[in-house]
């Protein structure tokens, strides 16, 4: 894995991780310490990450505002910045689809405003809006690219057909799509297809809400979004646990942490540059540097997604060399 990639058709140069902002969500994930999660960010830059990812949904502007306190302390030629945009939000907190011009144009100055920054290097889609023509949308984001307001443009949680039709009217140059080891339906049609049209791929979720940490014995519970998540829960949660427990001497052999172990395997995939992680200390952060640079073997690859295609626990031992 390098440690810069050139991010499909936008020329942006980016780390191959990026540091997410979605734990800034308080209706998500609670409320997050801001002076924290700032110093998460400075580790991240100091230790090689310049991509940083947010959205103005992300607590209500929250994020945007935590990202842009933390941008004013780093040159701004340094560090390439994503945000996205879709939801109207009412002042009685409810919120709706809204992709029309006038409100993508109106959110834009927002973000603008709460990043502290003249352009956004690269501004997303943050869903499909059924009501606004896919021209009218395109339009204005080649008018705001015009007005240099934003360097490039893609899309967040689009299926290939949406995505592809997309295309047809703008130059969408990015992805944002959930990706992780235990999560891996995009391969049957987004990647192969932003790999043959030279698109951007930068995946959230990569590690798959902290669950591909290793940091679980199945046993937990929890008072997040995560406390109803299946994943999270009953023997599905133990068996992805003891996947985990099982692949630790791997990457012990590697000198890496399971959470390193599993960062590295996930870029390999010829159609993924960008990993988004979401970090709140600085001590995760550092963790997740730790696995720049790093790649595992054809076999040990292919032995993790055996391990993590829980379909029952018995598979996880035949994929780690255990009894069969």
């Amino acid at each position: 894995m390098s440690t810069r990639v050139t991010f499909g058709a936008t020329g942006l140069s980016v780390s191959p991780i990026c540091f997410g902002t979605w734990q800034l969500s308080p209706r998500f994930w609670g409320p997050q310490p801001e002076e924290e999660l700032r110093s998460a960010m400075r580790a991240a830059f100091d230790g090689g990450i310049n991509f940083f990812d947010t959205a103005d949904a992300y607590g209500d502007g929250l994020a945007e505002t935590v990202l842009g306190k933390f941008l004013a302390s780093v040159p701004r030629e340094e560090v390439v910045v994503t945000t996205k945009v879709f939801n109207h939000f009412n002042p009685d907190a409810s919120r709706y689809p809204d992709l029309s011009p006038a409100h993508i144009i109106e959110r834009c100055e927002a973000s603008l405003r709460r990043l502290g920054v003249e352009t956004i290097d690269l501004y997303l889609l943050h869903f499909f809006d059924q009501l606004t023509p896919l021209a009218a949308i395109s339009e204005t984001l080649e008018t705001l690219k015009a007005q240099g307001k934003i360097r490039c443009y893609g899309a967040s949680n689009f299926t290939v057909e949406q995505f592809r039709a997309a295309r047809a009217f703008g130059a969408y140059d990015a992805v944002q799509p959930p990706y992780s080891l235990l999560d891996t339906a995009i391969e049957n049609d987004l990647l192969p297809y932003c790999q043959a049209h030279n698109v951007g791929v930068m995946t959230y979720s990569t590690m798959h809400k902290g669950l591909l940490s290793g940091k679980y014995t199945g046993e937990e519970t929890f008072s997040d979004f995560r406390r109803h998540h299946p994943d999270f829960q009953g023997e599905r949660f133990r068996a992805i646990a003891a996947a985990m427990r099982d692949l630790a001497p791997m990457a012990e052999g590697y000198g890496l942490s399971l959470y390193q172990l599993i960062l590295a395997a996930t870029l390999m995939h010829p159609s993924v540059q960008v990993g988004v992680i979401g970090c709140k200390t600085v001590a995760q952060t550092r963790e997740a540097v730790g696995a720049l640079g790093k790649n595992v073997s054809r076999p040990d690859y292919f032995a993790i997604r055996a391990a993590l295609t829980i379909g029952g626990a018995k598979k996880v031992k035949d994929a780690t060399g255990g009894v069969k």
